[in-house]
């Protein structure tokens, strides 16, 4: 599979005050394929989400330093400036957060914000980039439409706000998505829905996904491939199914054995185990 994305060695460091440099991530080398949905999972303080921010250029340069090399379609994007990584930004490789206060204006209209996403990336007037702005919002089922364009974030559910956020990150057409942790403050209903919707948008767009998630059966859910993350380290990868039912490592059957199950799309009583992920 031809590799969109080529990360080799990336290593974190975080500098604090006086105190000796802390590594977070080491020796870090990963690729994603087009169209392919690539799972990063391990648990809370891994490193994970360093790695994703670091793929982006998002650490904080006087206290974070990056080693190592992201190719994204042939571009190191830890050798540009930052007016070139703007541009990638939203436009070439969104993100979507766990908490969606982190990326939602609370005064402003969530249609707005969508809106100015996509002005700032197409060379496109007001009135257009609102009416592509209503669309995404329709696309990732937000309806009515109208209605949600017009309301302010505290209005709207935590899968609705959510959703807004998916909105904003798809709606340049990304060729690279990176999810961190999407569902982590989402209920088991909101969970299994949002899932689906990433399911089948991936179906229309043909893109490719970054899951970092610590839960297995988000990660059953959606990824063909995984990465199980230590200390920093990459200590086992392969497809899910493989890791779940024959795991080399010690470390990689306890993640994947200590997971809460979600709930079903339909919202039925019953729970689905990873196992009927795995069979289905």
């Amino acid at each position: 599979m031809e590799s969109l994305l080529q990360v080799r060695s990336l290593t974190v460091e975080y500098q604090t005050g006086s105190e000796q440099a802390f590594t977070a991530v080491t020796n870090v080398s990963l690729d994603i394929g087009a169209s392919e949905t690539v799972g990063l999972m391990g648990e809370s303080g891994c490193g994970k989400s360093s790695v994703a921010l670091a793929l982006l250029g998002l650490l904080p340069r006087k206290s974070a330093r990056v080693c190592g090399s992201v190719l994204f379609a042939g571009i190191n994007l830890l050798a540009v400036e930052e007016r070139a990584l703007q541009k990638v930004r939203g436009a070439a490789i969104s993100i979507i957060y766990q908490e969606p206060a982190i990326s939602l204006n609370p005064v402003m209209r969530v249609g707005d914000q969508v809106t100015e996403v996509i002005h700032a990336h197409r060379s496109w007037g007001w009135k257009r980039c609102r009416g592509e702005a209503q669309s995404m919002l329709e696309r990732v089922g937000l309806r009515p439409s109208e209605r949600i364009f017009s309301a302010y974030p505290h209005q709207l559910s935590g899968g609705q706000c959510q959703r807004v956020v998916l909105a904003q990150a798809l709606a340049c057409g990304p060729r690279l998505l990176i999810a961190d942790e999407p569902t982590a403050h989402l209920d088991a209903r909101s969970q299994a829905e949002f899932l689906g919707l990433l399911e089948e948008l991936k179906k229309q767009s043909a893109i490719s996904i970054l899951l970092i998630s610590h839960t297995p059966e988000v990660q059953a859910r959606l990824a063909e491939r995984l990465l199980v993350m230590k200390n920093g380290h990459i200590v086992e990868q392969g497809p899910f199914a493989e890791l779940y039912r024959n795991p080399s490592c010690e470390y990689t059957r306890a993640i994947l054995r200590s997971g809460v199950s979600l709930g079903s799309p339909t919202d039925s009583p019953h729970k689905f185990t990873t196992e009927e992920r795995l069979a289905t």
